[in-house]
């Protein structure tokens, strides 16, 4: 199983936590894309909702127009977010219906 700490440069909660869809304690792996956001709801206990956004250029009218994306993602309980918090995300496997990516840490 891969380290996401070694690869992603991010380092590792200092607590340690039984929560099996952890990607330091747990089984799941981080693949595919990282994603850097602002958390915008923690309403539910092991979900965060993350929204990034992002600039696009349309070229018929020479024009940027921005956009957001809202995305859930999974919060190991060895990870404290709230709200407000700009933290980095990484792509998993399929954890629920709408959950694909989980919250590796803070960004200071």
């Amino acid at each position: 199983m891969r380290n996401p700490a070694k690869e992603l440069q991010v380092t590792p909660p200092s607590g340690a936590c039984n929560d099996p869809k952890c990607p330091f304690h747990g089984k799941v792996s981080v693949r595919g894309k990282t994603l850097q956001g602002v958390v915008v709801s923690d309403k539910v206990p092991s979900k965060v909702v993350v929204q990034i956004q992002h600039v696009h250029f349309v070229p018929k009218f020479m024009r940027y127009t921005r956009s957001r994306t809202r995305i859930p993602a999974h919060r190991p309980k060895c990870i404290e977010v709230k709200a407000g918090d700009t933290v980095l995300l990484g792509e998993t496997r399929p954890l629920s219906k709408t959950v694909h990516f989980v919250v590796l840490g803070k960004v200071s």
